[in-house]
């Protein structure tokens, strides 16, 4: 699957204010080998530069273009190239950091154990991942695709896995001291026509548009888009609401 970061970057403010939100409970007060998993064109790597100047800092995705849009932001980082699902690092970390990729991730129960047996003892494992499969958005997006016009080349389209904090807990505890899990949901306030759709198709639409061609896309882009426009109305002022949620994991390496 191909990412687009200008597509995703369209709403930067409100992407990245989880990746802060998740920061701000990590409980390390000067890491020496820090990495962004999924790091995107940078953004949460940036936050991380920021609180830990010091910090021998790396940010591995798998796409070249968001990798390309990092190497140009500036972030003082290593950038790699790379799947998550097979990465195995020649040192541990002090901190494995994650923000709103893992949903895209199949076979979790062994990736993130996986993934903390790479931390220090001491150190941190701490993650973010959107839990909003049941809001309209998701539900519509799923209904569009169950159209007969469209169900048969969009019957291998793979949705995101979904996230629960029990599971994480139970996946999570046998490696570690503590472990922080909270849900937030946010109320996002976007401008412009046609917002929700806009956020969406830099996330969780792509696999559905990017198994359709033609007019096939474009019919099928439309019907969901007059199902969001009704789902959440423009307001007087423009904006528009569209509430977001997300579950956040803190798991401290025992």
């Amino acid at each position: 699957m191909s990412w687009n970061p200008a597509t995703y970057l369209a709403f930067g403010g409100q992407r990245t204010r989880p990746a802060a939100d998740l920061l701000g409970r990590v409980p390390l007060e000067s890491p020496g080998r820090v990495i962004d998993l999924g790091c995107g064109p940078g953004n949460s790597t940036g936050l991380l530069a920021a609180r830990w100047p010091a910090a021998r800092l790396e940010g591995l995705d798998s796409s070249p273009a968001m990798l390309e849009e990092a190497r140009a932001s500036g972030v003082p980082a290593g950038w790699v190239l790379g799947d998550i699902a097979a990465w195995k690092p020649d040192a541990a970390y002090d901190l494995i950091f994650s923000n709103a990729t893992f949903q895209w991730l199949t076979d979790q129960a062994v990736l993130l154990p996986r993934l903390m047996s790479f931390v220090r003892p001491g150190g941190v494992f701490a993650f973010q991942v959107p839990v909003n499969f049941d809001a309209p958005s998701h539900l519509l997006m799923r209904e569009t695709a169950a159209d007969p016009r469209w169900r048969t080349k969009l019957s291998q389209a793979r949705e995101t896995e979904r996230g629960h904090g029990a599971v994480y807990y139970d996946w999570l505890k046998p490696q570690a001291s503590a472990l922080d899990i909270w849900e937030t949901e946010y109320l996002q306030v976007l401008e412009g026509e046609d917002a929700v759709y806009r956020w969406v198709s830099g996330t969780g639409l792509r696999p559905f548009v990017q198994a359709l061609e033609g007019e096939d896309r474009e019919a099928f882009i439309a019907a969901y888009k007059a199902k969001l426009n009704a789902a959440y109305p423009r307001r007087a002022d423009s904006t528009t609401l569209f509430p977001f949620r997300r579950l956040f994991v803190v798991a401290v390496k025992a």
